[in-house]
C-alpha cells in the first residue's frame, strides 16, 4: 500500500525493456516507495518535471543495447541533469549499460564505461544464455540470476566509488558511484529476479535463496546520504 508521503520511484516500462524486469523491481520497492512507471506508453513519461518529483530512477533490464538505445536517448539529457542536481540513479543489467557512454546516458565520471560480462578474460559465464552466475558480494561469495549482464571499467579517481560485488575474475559486478551531487547505482545480473524467472528457464540459485537482500543492499547504499 502506497502513500503520499513515501518517497518516489519512478521505474521505465515501455520499448527497451523485457516483460516482468519492471514489475520484479516494482515488487521490491512499493513497500517504502511510491512506484510510478514512466515511459512513451505510460501516463507519464520521463522528463525534467517527472523527475523532479523523484527521489528514484530506476533504468530495469531490456533487450540489446544497441537496438534499445533509440527508443531511450531522447531522455539522456533529462537523465544527467537530474543525477547531476542529486537525483538517484539504478540500473540493472541493460540499465546498468546504459549509465556508459558508447551508447548510454554518459553516468560515469572520467573515462569510466561499460561492457559485456561475457567477453571479459577468464568470464566463468560466456554465453547470452538464462543462468545463474557466482559472484563476491562484499566478499562473500552468492549466485544471482544473470543473462549476459554488465561489466564495469569505473574511472574511480574521478568520484567517489564503493564497489560491492566482483564476478569470480574480479570485474566489478555492482557498484555505486557518484555523479555530480547524484550517485549512479549499477549492477550487472538481477537481484531482483523471482522465483518465476529460475523456474521459467529451470534454474535454481545453489544460495538456496532468491537474492533479494543483495537488491536492498545495493539500494540502501545507493540512497544514502
Amino acid at each position: 500500500m502506497t502513500s503520499v508521503s513515501q518517497p518516489i520511484a519512478l521505474i521505465y516500462r515501455g520499448p527497451a525493456t523485457t516483460e516482468d524486469c519492471p514489475e520484479a523491481v516494482a515488487a521490491l520497492l512499493q513497500d517504502t516507495y511510491q512506484v510510478i512507471y514512466v515511459g512513451p506508453q505510460e501516463k507519464v513519461d520521463v522528463n525534467e518535471t517527472s523527475l523532479s518529483t523523484a527521489k528514484l530512477y530506476v533504468q530495469p533490464g531490456g533487450d540489446d543495447l544497441e537496438e534499445s538505445w533509440p527508443h531511450v536517448c531522447k531522455y539522456a539529457p533529462a537523465i544527467r541533469k537530474y543525477v547531476k542536481n542529486g537525483g538517484r540513479y539504478l540500473g540493472i543489467c541493460l540499465g546498468a549499460y546504459l549509465a556508459g557512454s558508447e551508447p548510454g546516458f554518459d553516468l560515469l565520471p572520467g573515462s569510466g564505461d561499460t561492457d559485456q560480462y561475457i567477453t571479459s578474460n577468464d568470464a566463468v559465464v560466456t554465453s547470452e544464455i538464462d543462468t545463474v552466475a557466482p559472484l563476491l558480494w562484499r566478499q562473500k561469495l552468492r549466485h544471482v540470476y544473470f543473462q549476459d549482464g554488465t561489466r564495469f571499467d569505473l574511472d574511480q579517481t574521478a568520484a567517489p566509488t564503493e564497489i560491492l560485488a566482483t564476478y569470480m575474475n574480479g570485474e566489478i559486478a555492482a557498484a555505486v558511484q557518484h555523479y555530480g551531487q547524484g550517485r549512479v547505482g549499477m549492477i550487472g545480473p538481477h537481484p531482483e529476479a523471482d522465483e518465476e524467472w529460475y523456474a521459467t528457464h529451470s534454474l535454481k540459485n545453489p544460495d538456496g535463496r532468491m537474492s533479494f537482500d543483495l537488491f536492498y543492499d545495493l539500494i540502501e547504499t545507493l540512497m544514502k546520504s
